[in-house]
């Protein structure tokens, strides 16, 4: 498997859908409900149809949020799959708060080895790959060139690579101090009552609130120490994050066992876990 490869066709996917998300966010747009009460607007429909379209292409079956759903019968024989939120942060979207993600990650043997965050507002690209350690890169100009144009492989990466910096790019030494970050929009007793605990081990403890995930990124840059996610998710809102926070060093543990969080399961909703580069 080439993960260079895969790496220009997810970075390239993610920027196309992002501006497609941007086209409608800035303009007027209706906002469906699903099944389950979550908001669905057009941008995750064409958001999710220029990422198959992509992705496709490589032969990998894909997972999608927005894509139909797809019996463990058949999910359980794919060793190599993508799984795609088309826009996470739907609820960020409509309150236009501008923190909205498109995710797409690659999980091989349960394990996301590849992860592509990409924010369509401010151009902030987050990605990671086994052997390639985790980046970001901020450069809105070139990221929409590339949106526009298909660049061929070696041009793609070296621009993409050249641009970009490896995460962490912060650290602190203060062991007296903790960060955590949190959700903007699904607060939980359980996560005030996280917060509380750590109020008592450490000698300062600030709370950062993020959206979509931007929570991954955060600790993925070193900005924060700690994301407990105690509240439900689905294997779709974390398999991106969770490969740029691991490729950049931190650990996505499962709350209730400490075992690494893990994908393509037969019940998609995720069990609560903790991002961390401190100890918990």
């Amino acid at each position: 498997m080439n993960l260079k490869n895969l790496l220009h066709q997810s970075i390239t996917a993610a920027i196309k859908a992002g501006s497609a998300i941007l086209d409608v966010y800035h303009s007027g747009y209706a906002v469906e409900y699903k099944a389950d009460d979550s908001p669905l607007t057009i941008a995750d429909k064409r958001a999710h149809k220029i990422i198959v379209e992509i992705l496709q292409k490589t032969g990998i079956p894909i997972l999608s949020e927005e894509g139909k759903a797809i019996d463990y019968s058949v999910r359980e024989k794919w060793d190599t799959l993508w799984i795609v939120d088309p826009l996470d942060g739907t609820k960020e979207f409509i309150k236009r708060n501008d923190e909205f993600t498109v995710n797409i990650a690659l999980v091989k043997h349960h394990i996301p080895v590849l992860g592509v965050i990409f924010v369509p507002v401010s151009s902030a690209l987050y990605f990671a790959a086994e052997g390639l350690g985790a980046w970001k890169t901020d450069a809105s100009g070139w990221i929409r060139e590339i949106g526009k144009r298909d660049m061929p492989e070696a041009e793609f990466l070296e621009t993409v690579m050249g641009r970009s910096i490896a995460l962490p790019f912060k650290s602190r030494k203060d062991d007296a101090t903790c960060r955590i970050v949190g959700s903007r929009s699904h607060a939980t007793p359980e996560l005030d009552a996280y917060v509380d605990q750590k109020r008592k081990e450490y000698r300062d403890v600030a709370f950062l609130s993020a959206g979509s995930s931007l929570k991954f990124c955060l600790v993925a840059e070193g900005e924060a120490d700690l994301y407990p996610r105690l509240g439900p998710t689905m294997e779709w809102d974390t398999a991106a994050g969770q490969a740029i926070a691991e490729q950049s060093g931190c650990r996505v543990l499962r709350w209730d066992s400490g075992a690494p969080l893990a994908y393509n399961r037969r019940d998609l909703l995720n069990p609560y876990f903790v991002v961390s580069r401190k100890q918990q």
